[in-house]
């Protein structure tokens, strides 16, 4: 934290006070009932006035309560993707007493997210989650985060803010469509055409009975029924191949955001298809891989790119 926030937050309130809609009519109807009592001299009206503020007081009290000895850790998940919403969850916890209708409010800048706690007691800690949306890919430092209630009367709203540092990991946006050109092919793995590698997706080679417990989709019901027995369809394992797909890091902020996307897009659609992905990115170096893990290590790099260069705040 540097030297101007420490001072931004020692001279912050340790409180926030708001009036409600509620609260507005409240209080003027208060401040009505207080004239009356000083023109008329009535009894009766003084002892309403009273009672009015007494409620204020009252409020201000149950809620400072509430806010008091509140507790909260931020459980952030290993990434979430810009623009779609994901789950982001609080454990909230007292070190005592009991607080009553709390509302939890990130206050970084490009996350937006909200929860709500019905009930915490210092008998165990509640975890919530709330449906959060990142704006923008890269590694979000999550700081400032906000608690707030309008226990008891919904007349005020009382509200304090932590401090919780964490990071968020915003993987590139989805929807961009794409296909590899015809004439880039990758390096060719495995022996492709061997009749040996059987059970894949390419040319048919031929015809086997089914054995006890297979896939029965794979089923050839014409012959089956021809020869009275079930056989399946067996066909070549198509060839993989390994891309290693690159990233330039000294691209403008949104092209750089546009090719990261292209680039997770391609990673998705190489991947399911069997072949195996490694990237190129800036200071960032992986080896061709295949499977989910490999993807999600494609994505956190592509992530990164940018900001562990210092080209982007």
């Amino acid at each position: 934290m540097s030297r101007f926030q420490r001072l931004l937050a020692w001279v912050r309130p340790p409180r926030q006070l708001s009036v409600t809609r509620l609260g507005w009519v409240y209080l003027v109807l208060t401040g009505g009932v207080g004239l009356g009592a000083l023109n008329t001299g009535n009894n009766l009206l003084y002892l309403m006035l009273g009672l009015l503020l007494a409620v204020i007081v009252l409020s201000g009290v149950l809620s400072e309560r509430a806010l008091r000895d509140v507790r909260v850790r931020r459980l952030v998940p290993d990434g979430a993707f810009a623009g779609e919403t994901f789950p982001l969850r609080y454990e909230v916890r007292r070190e005592a007493g009991t607080a009553f209708a709390l509302l939890l409010e990130e206050r970084t800048a490009g996350l937006v997210a909200r929860a709500f706690v019905p009930l915490v007691t210092m008998a165990e800690p509640v975890v919530v989650r709330a449906d959060a949306v990142a704006k923008r890919r890269g590694p979000l430092r999550l700081g400032r985060m906000r608690v707030s209630t309008l226990f008891p009367l919904g007349l005020f709203e009382k509200s304090r803010e932590f401090t919780l540092e964490d990071v968020l990991v915003v993987f590139p946006k989805k929807g961009f469509a794409c296909e590899p050109d015809a004439d880039v092919h990758g390096e060719t793995r495995g022996d492709a055409g061997n009749p040996r590698h059987r059970d894949g997706t390419g040319d048919l080679l031929g015809l086997k009975e089914l054995s006890p417990q297979e896939d029965a989709r794979r089923v050839h019901w014409k012959k089956s029924a021809a020869v009275g027995k079930l056989l399946k369809t067996e066909h070549e394992r198509e060839d993989r191949r390994q891309y290693t797909l690159s990233v330039d890091a000294k691209l403008s902020p949104d092209a750089l955001d546009r090719a990261c996307e292209e680039v997770a897009a391609m990673t998705r659609l190489l991947i399911g298809r069997g072949h195996e992905v490694g990237l190129e990115a800036g200071r960032r170096r992986l080896r061709p891989g295949a499977g989910l893990g490999q993807e999600r290590r494609v994505l956190t790099a592509l992530a990164w790119v940018g900001f562990d260069e210092g080209t982007r705040p």
